[in-house]
């Protein structure tokens, strides 16, 4: 991967202050404390995705980031959506992530790998609709029923996986059920 930490670096023979230097000199860009990549060679939409998974492996795109990665919402995030287990330790310094906590037993529910990038994780499209729903006091209603609608016009979409996958959100399951019912 195009990550490197400040243990990575020690671990092929660079000093703190070379790795200091050569964020100075453009070489390396800082995306959060202590993780560097190198300017260019990822996606930016993945970049700090790829910086946290670097200190936090269970780190998962999530939300609105998620619903823009699957096409499924037109919004540009100013921050990565980023969600890591509850009662784990954000990492420091990563100004363009926003930071979710999930619940232990639901963390890894949809949990996939991105097709393009195999060391990332990314919550599938059914998880993040209903994540949509399940945070639609915060968010609005409206970016929850826009994915689902263009969800359901995709071919492959399985409305029963989708409701499978809200069974582990039993609050969500009754709204998703009748938004469903509208759109079919």
């Amino acid at each position: 991967m195009s990550v490197l930490t400040i243990e990575s670096a020690r671990a092929a023979g660079l000093r703190k202050d070379e790795v200091y230097r050569m964020a100075r000199s453009g070489e390396l860009e800082r995306i959060g404390r202590g993780v560097y990549i190198r300017p260019g060679e990822l996606d930016p939409a993945v970049a700090s995705l790829a910086g946290a998974t670097a200190v936090k492996p269970a780190a998962t795109m999530c939300l609105t980031s998620a619903l823009v990665y699957h096409g499924l919402s037109d919004e540009i995030p100013v921050a990565t959506d980023i969600a890591l287990p509850r009662g784990t330790r954000f990492p420091a310094g990563f100004e363009h992530v926003t930071w979710h906590a999930f619940g232990q037993a639901t963390f890894d529910v949809g949990r996939t790998v991105m097709s393009e990038h195999p060391e990332l994780r990314v919550y599938s499209a059914e998880r993040t609709i209903v994540d949509a729903y399940r945070i639609a006091h915060l968010e609005g209603i409206d970016q929850a029923n826009e994915a689902l609608r263009r969800w359901v016009r995709r071919s492959g979409s399985s409305p029963a996986e989708l409701l499978r996958t809200a069974g582990h959100f039993p609050r969500t399951v009754a709204v998703i059920h009748r938004a469903l019912q509208v759109l079919l």
